[in-house]
């Protein structure tokens, strides 16, 4: 945990590119998989051929959010992005009492489309008011960890577009491995090393072709206020051709809505 340099935007970014070998690819990136897209796209603008963020919106290289914690603890809650960089957070998930797969399954089921509170709007801005707005998958209880968060949300039966046996796969490997990699990206984030990874693109626009698609039901569309609309502006992607919002689908669109993304990917692309 304590050695955080190669889960930095910059170095993720690396990474994909050494993936490549040399050829030249399109980008997706889901969730912060979002971030090291645009990083990418970025830093190796000759290395891709377009790139398409889904979930998260991308809102450029060097912004940083103030930790809003000191606030919403007035209100009895706390960020979970905050919550992740703690030391905590992963023996919460990973030693939870209703073990990994349990917690897996309630908390993609809560942001999911399947939720019928996820009902997301845009933000007024970067405030404890406004956040509080947000579910608290996103702005917790300041008593509660996400394991207890998701528990009272486990649904009775599987979704049809996450099996048992494929969530499986994703308990299999967190058991084996702990939440901790993913979590250091958190901190990467949190502790401004992402940012600072940057640097050198600080302010730039991305210059090849770029598109969103989220669900409709996706909180993450208006989690960070101002992103999503600034995303489109020419001053963070020069080659915007749009942003698109599944119907039925929440933050697993990918997977809710399979058919539907992989039609907009093929438009795109081809």
């Amino acid at each position: 945990m304590r050695d955080l340099r190669s889960f930095t935007l910059g170095n993720l970014a690396r990474d994909a590119v050494e993936l490549l070998k040399n050829r030249k690819a399109h980008l997706v990136g889901h969730d912060f998989g979002s971030f090291v897209a645009g990083a990418a796209a970025l830093l190796y603008p000759d290395m891709f051929r377009s790139v398409t963020f889904m979930s998260a919106p991308w809102g450029g290289a060097g912004t940083r959010t103030a930790n809003p914690d000191p606030e919403l603890a007035k209100l009895g809650r706390k960020h979970y992005q905050w919550y992740y960089s703690t030391p905590d957070a992963d023996r919460d998930m990973h030693d939870c009492a209703q073990g990994v797969h349990a917690f897996l399954r309630a908390y993609y089921h809560m942001k999911s489309a399947d939720w019928p509170q996820n009902r997301p709007h845009p933000l007024a801005g970067w405030s404890a008011a406004e956040l509080a707005k947000l579910p608290r998958y996103y702005i917790m209880d300041l008593d509660r960890d996400m394991a207890e968060t998701v528990a009272p949300h486990l649904p009775e039966r599987p979704a049809p577009w996450l099996t048992d046996e494929e969530l499986a796969v994703y308990t299999r490997a967190f058991e084996h491995t702990t939440f901790q990699g993913g979590l250091n990206w958190y901190r990467c984030g949190t502790e401004g090393l992402s940012g600072s990874s940057l640097q050198e693109v600080h302010g730039h626009a991305i210059s090849i072709p770029a598109q969103y698609i989220a669900g409709a039901a996706d909180w993450g569309i208006y989690q960070k206020p101002g992103e999503f609309e600034r995303m489109q502006t020419s001053a963070v992607c020069a080659d915007w051709r749009g942003a698109h919002l599944v119907e039925g689908a929440g933050h697993w669109v990918q997977q809710e809505k399979p058919e539907r993304v992989s039609a907009l990917l093929a438009d795109f692309l081809f």
